[in-house]
């Protein structure tokens, strides 16, 4: 065919690539007509130059979305390879790259079809992937869930109905109902008000609703129905004990009577308003308690109940209080020691008090309440908190007093409220010992009478000469008290096989106004002079080894007594095992006179374990039976209570 334009040849040696002896302008102009003539162009082609003359386009190798269905809300990774390219786009939206390969996250709210764009110099190529988006799926809705009636009494019957929608189960409880049906109801028969959960369920999750069912007895009268509880344990949970009534117009509220007459729960130990839950984490209070506890109905109708908690005490630990070189673990017996007789005019008990008999201040309970003085232990790394003392001397202003440390005669008691507490060691601390009187809890931090302080219980230091402590003798009151734990030993509380290796702390109705070591201070009565007539200033020191020549009352703080030899055992201690064990404490570790109080008292902890009726076999001793002891030989220094022997 002849050419309809003419062409001029290129010069000798030149060629367009592709079209020998054309030059580029002509080769182009080839192209061009032959489109239009020849019709011969491929679809897409473009009138630009050739590839030749800006390179090779780009080329996709792949362009991918993983996962390519997704539920709403979720993500699918586009992915893509290329070569050749200078930059990518991935429409809709706005990401832009100029890596070869690479992958970027995409949150279609509905299905989307991307479009990945690669450009070079020469052009441009396309692919496209479809990410399909399903709808998540949607919990479950409850539209009603009810209770009808709401109110029943006891024995009747109440129906719960309930209407959902897209739930694939649903069930109720308490009980163990379950079904597939979106609506639908079922017969409850509850004998106390309860609160029924209806849960609807599908794979998107749960949804609850609750109704309540309210029982009163059929015509009754508001009743307490729980009568006992169970005891604990000093220092350990409580098991728990819910009080549960009847009749009446519930719901309830419970509470526990702020009377005097009334101990209140042991320390630790707390009521729930709402369900009649009494619970400890930790119990604090030993002995048993008989607190009155209360249920009003909504109509405002109360009843009480009387419930004993019986706390066995955990006092182990008093027994390390102090070395074993001190004079509070020293025997006085005459045939171990061969301690003599203290016959100074100061020592024997006064004449008006010898017909009195040991009384033991200590026990299971007396008249609703923990009877004796408490102790407890606290770990090294117990917070401390701020102590105001109101009366007498002060040895600290904070310390490791919990709220639940038990306080004698409990927070009801207008008395003595030691509260004493032994700080363990640990830390870099020394084992410490805090004692307070009259000490009361005031929601956080605690407020006493006075407070004494052995900071190093592990050492026999004594407290300051003339400075009172807890008590009026100057002593420690923790170490001198009698416990179960050390009666009991390895035995039972019928069959206790332990030993008491301590004097016993007592008291007098009145103690003479001067003290004998190991005492440093005291409270009391009547005078005494010097050889030659001159008078010793009261509220002071005496000497064993050096007494007074006379002296107007006698009985000084800090004497130490021992059951003599000579006096029998009394009969009733064979069928009394645990009183058996303290009589023998007292031949060998005597009592101590520490406080005015009750002739006779002796003093011990409060503790369930005690049986009392074994206790007062006790009482068959009279102060008569007892001899002063003179401790003077064993003195090592007069501010410590170290022994010589």
């Amino acid at each position: 065919m002849d050419l309809p334009i003419p062409f001029r040849r290129s010069k000798p040696g030149s060629r367009v690539h592709g079209s020998p002896g054309l030059d580029r302008f002509a080769a182009l102009a080839l192209a061009l007509f032959s489109c239009a003539v020849l019709a011969s162009c491929t679809s897409g082609a473009s009138a630009s130059l050739p590839a030749s003359a800006k390179g090779s386009m780009p080329q996709i190798a792949s362009f991918a979305a993983v996962p390519a269905s997704i539920n709403s809300g979720s993500s699918s990774t586009l992915s893509w390879s290329v070569t050749g390219a200078t930059a990518i786009a991935i429409t809709p939206g706005t990401f832009t790259s100029t890596a070869s390969s690479g992958s970027t996250n995409v949150s279609p709210a509905a299905t989307t079809t991307y479009m990945l764009t690669a450009t070079n110099g020469a052009g441009s190529a396309t692919s496209e992937v479809t990410v399909t988006v399903t709808a998540a799926p949607a919990e479950p809705v409850i539209s009603s869930f009810t209770a009808s009636p709401t109110s029943i009494t006891a024995g009747s019957s109440s129906t719960l109905s309930w209407v959902t929608s897209g739930a694939t189960s649903i069930a109720i409880t308490p009980g163990t109902f379950t079904s597939t049906a979106a609506s639908g109801s079922t017969n409850v028969s509850p004998t106390a008000t309860t609160t029924y959960t209806l849960m609807a369920t599908n794979t998107a999750g749960s949804v609850t609703a609750n109704a309540q069912v309210t029982v009163s007895a059929s015509g009754g009268a508001l009743t307490i129905t729980t009568t006992s509880c169970p005891g604990g344990t000093q220092g350990t949970a409580y098991s728990g004990c819910t009080l549960a009534a009847t009749g009446g117009d519930p719901p309830y509220t419970f509470s526990v009577s702020t009377s005097t007459s009334f101990p209140p729960l042991p320390e630790g130990m707390s009521l729930d308003a709402s369900t009649g839950n009494i619970t400890s984490s930790l119990v604090g209070g030993q002995g048993t308690y008989t607190p009155e506890l209360i249920v009003t109905d909504s109509a405002g109708t109360q009843v009480t109940q009387d419930i004993t908690f019986a706390i066995n005490g955990n006092n182990a630990f008093l027994a390390s209080i102090f070395p074993s070189t001190s004079i509070f673990h020293h025997r006085v017996d005459a045939a171990t020691t061969s301690l003599p007789v203290d016959t100074s005019p100061a020592a024997a008990i006064y004449s008006g008090y010898l017909s009195e008999t040991i009384k033991p201040f200590f026990g299971d309970t007396y008249a609703n309440f923990p009877n004796g003085i408490p102790a407890i232990q606290v770990p090294s790394n117990q917070p401390d908190v701020s102590v105001t003392t109101t009366v007498y001397q002060s040895y600290f202003t904070s310390g490791p007093i919990p709220a639940y440390a038990p306080v004698e005669g409990t927070s009801n008691s207008t008395g003595d409220r030691h509260v004493l507490v032994y700080l363990q060691a640990g830390g870099g601390s020394n084992p410490t010992l805090y004692e307070m009187w009259q000490g009361i809890y005031e929601g956080g931090p605690w407020t006493d009478s006075s407070n004494a302080l052995w900071p190093n219980v592990a050492s026999n230091a004594l407290t300051p000469q003339g400075m009172g402590t807890s008590d009026a003798a100057g002593l420690p009151v923790a170490p001198l008290l009698v416990n179960a734990d050390e009666v009991i030993g390895t035995g039972t509380t019928d069959a206790p096989n332990g030993t008491i290796q301590h004097p016993i702390r007592f008291t007098l109705n009145h103690m003479l106004n001067y003290w004998v070591w190991p005492a440093t201070e005291t409270a009391g009565v009547g005078s005494c002079t010097a050889a030659g007539g001159a008078a010793i200033p009261t509220e002071s020191q005496i000497s064993q080894s050096a007494p007074p020549a006379s002296c107007t009352f006698s009985g000084p703080a800090g004497e130490i007594y021992r059951l003599q030899a000579s006096v029998p055992t009394p009969s009733c201690a064979t069928t009394s095992p645990q009183a058996a064990i303290i009589i023998t404490a007292l031949r060998n570790y005597g009592i101590i006179l520490a406080d005015n109080g009750d002739s006779g008292g002796l003093v011990g902890t409060p503790d369930a374990r005690w049986n009392d009726n074994d206790l007062m076999c006790l009482e068959s001793l009279t102060l008569a039976n007892f001899e002063p002891v003179n401790v003077s030989s064993l003195i090592v220094s007069n501010d410590s209570g170290a022994t010589s022997q």
